[in-house]
């Protein structure tokens, strides 16, 4: 039998992408950012709810560093941070639109993991 030769999930292309976007939140803010075109903080962090004030800035640091959102700093007195997509950012909405019909096909009517985990 011919041995196939092993490949670490990192090394792949599907592994990189994985590790852009991999983590709780960031899939969320990527959307969020898709539809509000640019947001402030105070504002992501109302829309998306239940994040802390820590992980929502270590999210969008590590997407920052990945190149996949700007941060846009006003100098002003309090300070005014936006958030928007990079073009290798917005390279990343067909595949946050896929996964909206994809669930869009497959949610049940009602929902049981959605209900169970707001509990």
């Amino acid at each position: 039998m011919k041995k196939t030769k092993f490949e670490p999930l990192i090394d792949t292309s599907f592994g990189y992408t994985l590790s852009l976007i991999s983590g709780k939140w960031k899939l969320m803010i990527l959307y969020l950012l898709s539809e509000h075109k640019i947001i402030r903080y105070n504002e992501l962090q109302r829309k998306i709810g239940s994040i802390t004030y820590k992980m929502l800035s270590s999210q969008l640091k590590e997407l920052e560093a990945s190149k996949l959102i700007i941060r846009k700093e006003y100098p002003m007195i309090p300070p005014k941070v936006e958030y928007r997509l990079s073009k290798r950012g917005k390279s990343l909405i067909p595949l946050l639109d896929l996964m909206c019909t994809w669930g869009s096909s497959e949610k049940p009517e009602t929902c049981e993991f959605l209900s169970k985990s707001k509990v």
